[in-house]
């Protein structure tokens, strides 16, 4: 007797059955790639941490990107990596893989259009150093339909703006190249940014730090229902020398660079992980899983609020009021007023990042 996957995979194969959405996989909140004994897997969460279906991945996976309304998803390999997943979150099934165009290889994050016939990726052209953003065609069977400039060097995330009509991409500034792992071979004359484009690649605003500060790599975002962008930065400095890692930002304005005073700022190691908005919008904050802490400001000032400490912990994504948190040691935790407080752990190692569904 076949079994309720064997059959749905043999279904969607036909083309017999139609599309489903997340209700129909729980109606999970996130989406986190983790690693456990038999290997990787993408599962979808419940705000309680609750892992109500895995789906397994070929490699180590890094982010991904939730369709708007179908229970489908993208998972990224870890960069460098030349290829991603397309996933059908009910059945388990493999329904398509991205393959990197030649000379290019993807930097672990992706959004759809607002109707989802569209996904973006972030990829590098590694003979030229140029960021590129490519365009594969969802309801064609994920076919490239074309690229664009990413405005910069090295982009590594990007988001879907509110307006539906443009995208924010963190241009990281740092050059790679399959050939050298994940060597970073431009830090000299490395050049971050944060560029504003429409969905059709027209550059509509840019924000670079300080002169002084291009070490500072842009490279998580977050964005709010207002339109207003927050951003993790990775100092390729000495760490004692770490500026901010926290930039808030909205378009046509100046930015806002927001740390802790100079002891707790010096405990996040240089390093932010990952950026959030909380569930009530009042606060932002960034993950450090190299100094195990998560650190919270407030998001119309950026003023410092609170510290919790969270052995390596990286994961991080709004929840109802606060925070949700993951960590590498199977944790998954919620923050709210400052104090963290563990959920359902799990047996096995969160990676980098928590996908809001819908977000």
């Amino acid at each position: 007797m076949l079994s309720r996957r064997s059959m749905l995979n043999g279904l969607i194969a036909a083309g017999l059955m139609p599309s489903r959405g997340w209700a129909d996989v729980g109606a999970p909140s996130f989406l986190a790639a983790a690693k456990d004994g038999a290997g990787y897997a993408l599962h979808g969460l419940s705000q309680k941490g609750e892992s109500l279906f895995s789906v397994s991945l070929p490699a180590r996976g890094h982010a991904a990107a939730a369709h708007p309304e179908r229970a489908e998803a993208v998972a990224f390999a870890r960069r460098p990596g030349t290829y991603a997943v397309v996933l059908d979150c009910l059945s388990g099934a493999l329904k398509a893989e991205l393959t990197a165009p030649a000379g290019r290889h993807f930097y672990g994050h992706g959004a759809y259009s607002p109707d989802g016939s569209i996904l973006f990726t972030t990829e590098n052209d590694f003979e030229t150093a140029k960021g590129i953003i490519g365009m594969w065609d969802v309801f064609g069977g994920y076919r490239r339909l074309g690229e664009f400039d990413s405005g910069g060097v090295g982009p590594h995330d990007l988001r879907l703006m509110p307006d539906g009509a443009s995208l924010v991409i963190a241009n990281g500034g740092i050059e790679t190249h399959p050939d050298s792992g994940r060597t970073k071979l431009n830090l000299p004359v490395m050049a971050p940014n944060l560029t504003y484009v429409s969905l059709s690649g027209e550059v509509l605003e840019t924000v670079e730090p300080p002169a002084e500060e291009h070490l500072n790599s842009m490279r998580h975002l977050a964005v709010d229902s207002s339109g207003r962008v927050a951003l993790a930065l990775q100092w390729q400095g000495d760490v004692a020398d770490a500026p901010a890692l926290l930039m808030l930002h909205r378009r046509g304005e100046y930015p806002t660079w927001a740390m802790a005073d100079g002891p707790r700022h010096e405990l996040m190691k240089g390093y932010a992980g990952s950026v959030s908005f909380s569930g009530n919008g009042s606060q932002v904050a960034i993950t450090s899983p190299m100094g195990g802490r998560l650190q919270i400001f407030s998001s119309d000032k950026g003023e410092f609020l609170h510290e919790v400490p969270l052995e390596d912990v990286c994961g991080l994504a709004a929840g109802t009021k606060g925070f949700v948190a993951s960590t590498g040691l199977g944790g998954f935790h919620t923050i709210e007023d400052g104090t963290s407080n563990a959920m359902q752990p799990h047996k096995l190692a969160w990676d980098n990042h928590i996908v809001p569904i819908g977000a």
